[in-house]
Parts: structure tokens; C-alpha cells; sequence
């Protein structure tokens, strides 16, 4: 064991890196899942390998161009038949500058995921030990284990409490401050109020219908991603804490000078 040369050593390439506002870690993913996520919603593909600032970026693209150019509002009308209204209610201009970024966003998300599936082969032959707590005066993070199913319940309850279970504050932050918006511009709690009481017209009528086209990909994004990093998190807990007992606790075949025992004596 040399603790002086663990405390001196800087990772060339770190699985991980902890600070107060969450943990970053390279893991393998499938690059046409996060391919997919791109699909359902510009910035979430991103947002699932840790790249929160362009994730964002893309994602408040998304809402703004979509606005815009209706498209929320066309897909409904092409997926009710109605053809002639989609037409009419796109809007030509904006569509333009919403196709290339929303192919960018596919492309980069897939290859981004393939270019950090590569790096984090290489920090596993490298295999360089990771500090597992972070202080500072806003707070404090740590690993742990927690339970996959827990963090996605709490997301499916409210989405983005997964996350801050996880201490991934960015990303609770960004997912609760979008869902209360969405929630509250596509009116979804008078339409379940209506709905529930049999109401189903004014159900019906009350309902933001761009609004709420938003909402099954950030409802099934925040679940899917609370229960993803929660899985790598545990795996991260266990890789940290098994690199710890090898260098803090000799082999057990270690052979002792005589007379002393291999078993711990209780002290009396």
C-alpha cells in the first residue's frame, strides 16, 4: 500500500468525478437508446450521458421551435386524419429551422455515446481510484446504494424527485421547473378533473393540446433515467468499496511471522 503516491496520483481518464450538485460517471450505454431518447425529445439523449449543458440547450430549442412552428399541433391532426388542418396549421418557416438541429441532436447524441462507451473502456484499464465524498459549504454528496425501483417510483409519482433521491440536483432542477410548466400550460389537472367526474367534453375542450403532447416523453424520460442512474450509481458504490478493500487490507494467504494468528482476537 503507498497512500502517499494514491493522494499525489491525477487520473488520466477518471470513471467518475463527485461534487455537491451530483456524480458523473462514464459507463456503457447503448448508443441507439440514447439515439432514441434524442428522438422523443432533443437535449434528453444528452442529458443521459452527462451532457447537461448542451441537453439543455437542445431542449429549450425544442420547446421554442416547436412552439413556433406547430408542430406538436400537426402531429395530433395527422394522427386523427385530419391532413388538411395539419397543413394548414405548420408553419413553413420555422419548420426549416427546426429539422436540421432536430437530425444534430440524434446524430451527436449517438455519437457522443460511442466516443464516451470507448473512453470508459480505457478508465477501466486504468482503473484509477475515485475520492467517494465531496464537502464544501453549500453541502455535501457521497456514494451510496439505493434502490432502482424506489427512484423510479418517486419519479413516476412526480417527475424529477428520482433524481433529487439521487442527488442529481441539475437534472431534478431542470426536469421539476419544465414538468410544473408542462403540467400547467396543457391544463392536464382540470382535464383529469373533468375526466374523473365523467366530463369527458370539457375534458375535452380545457385541454392545451401542444401542451400536453410534451408530456408522456418527460414523464417516461425522468423515470427511465432515475432508474438507469441509480443502477450505475450502485455499480460504481460496489467497484469504489472493492477497490478499497484491496488496498487497505493485505491477502488473506499473506504469510504472518509465527505466533501470530490470523484469527482477530477479542479484546477482553
Amino acid at each position: 500500500m503507498n497512500n502517499a503516491r494514491f493522494n499525489n496520483y491525477q487520473a488520466r481518464r477518471p470513471r467518475a468525478y463527485i461534487n455537491v450538485l451530483g456524480i458523473i460517471q462514464m459507463h456503457y450505454r447503448n448508443p441507439f437508446v440514447v439515439a432514441f431518447w434524442s428522438i422523443m425529445f432533443p437535449g434528453f439523449g444528452h442529458m443521459l450521458i452527462n451532457r447537461h449543458m448542451r441537453g439543455i440547450l437542445l431542449f429549450l430549442w425544442e420547446v421554442f421551435i416547436n412552439f413556433k412552428s406547430n408542430v406538436n399541433l400537426a402531429i395530433l391532426y395527422s394522427f386523427t386524419g385530419q391532413f388538411e388542418i395539419a397543413k394548414h396549421v405548420i408553419h413553413k418557416e420555422w419548420i426549416l429551422l427546426y429539422l436540421p438541429t432536430y437530425m444534430f441532436a440524434i446524430w451527436d447524441s449517438f455519437r457522443a455515446t460511442v466516443t464516451i462507451n470507448n473512453l470508459y473502456e480505457l478508465s477501466k484499464r486504468e482503473d484509477a481510484q475515485i475520492y467517494p465524498m465531496k464537502f464544501n459549504a453549500m453541502g455535501f454528496n457521497y456514494i451510496d446504494k439505493r434502490s432502482p425501483l424506489v427512484a423510479a417510483a418517486w419519479s413516476a409519482l412526480a417527475p424529477g424527485t428520482g433524481q433529487l433521491y439521487l442527488h442529481r440536483l441539475v437534472v431534478a432542477f431542470f426536469i421539476l421547473t419544465w414538468w410544473i410548466a408542462t403540467v400547467y400550460f396543457s391544463r392536464l389537472l382540470p382535464c383529469i378533473h373533468y375526466t374523473l367526474l365523467g366530463d369527458f367534453f370539457n375534458a375535452k375542450k380545457v385541454v392545451g393540446a401542444h401542451w400536453f403532447l410534451n408530456i408522456p416523453s418527460i414523464y417516461m424520460f425522468s423515470i427511465y433515467d432515475a432508474y438507469v442512474n441509480c443502477v450505475e450509481s450502485n455499480n460504481l458504490f460496489d467497484w469504489e468499496q472493492s477497490k478499497f478493500l484491496k488496498r487497505e487490507y493485505q491477502n488473506n494467504n499473506f504469510n504472518l511471522p509465527k505466533g501470530v494468528s490470523k484469527t482477530p482476537q477479542i479484546l477482553k
